[in-house]
């Protein structure tokens, strides 16, 4: 359901205006936080060529990395949907969270109590100043969703998502679904 008004939780899909932003085109960001001061997101389909073990050579699980957006890139963040096995978590919103202690979720994982379905990394975050958001939205950059995979999001299947996104909007979204990424291409 597309909504008016950014909360925690909502989703930013990228509309196909943003095309040659590297970091935005057809992205879709889960705001972990939306406030006066500004917002805090994560890019959910944009797999890096890392793993989890690649960066942490003692956690050694195989679990992707994703771009999480280009502020703090060299930064590791997380979402979940475990707050009682992770201590200091962030709630989003609807069974989701962010953020905790980190040595417990590298104890958990190495003792294989955490599956890849459970957790999703991120180098990174997209970040909005106060009213930057809303001024995007205004401008038709993005299409602000709610979250109806609630904490099942972690499990969506990057590759398709944005296609699909544009396909449940219908309209002159979906022909936008089968365009090239880069119209050049074309």
């Amino acid at each position: 359901m597309v909504t008016s008004k950014p909360k925690k939780g909502d989703l930013l899909i990228a509309k196909p205006s943003i095309i040659g932003d590297m970091s935005f085109n057809r992205s879709i960001v889960l705001l972990a936080d939306h406030s006066q001061d500004g917002s805090i997101g994560f890019i959910l389909n944009k797999p890096l060529e890392y793993t989890i073990n690649d960066l942490i050579p003692e956690i050694e699980a195989p679990f992707k990395v994703y771009n999480g957006g280009p502020v703090e890139l060299d930064n590791l963040y997380f979402i979940h949907k475990l707050p009682q096995l992770i201590p200091n978590s962030i709630e989003i919103s609807l069974g989701l969270y962010w953020g905790g202690n980190f040595e417990k979720v590298t104890e958990l994982i190495k003792t294989n109590v955490i599956k890849e379905t459970d957790i999703r990394f991120f180098l990174g975050y997209s970040g909005w100043d106060t009213n930057q958001l809303e001024k995007e939205l205004h401008a038709n950059s993005w299409v602000l969703s709610e979250n109806s995979y609630k904490k099942n999001i972690i499990e969506k299947d990057y590759a398709t998502f944005w296609k699909e996104k544009m396909l449940e909007f219908g309209g002159e979204y979906s022909i936008w679904s089968n365009a090239p990424e880069n119209p050049s291409f074309n």
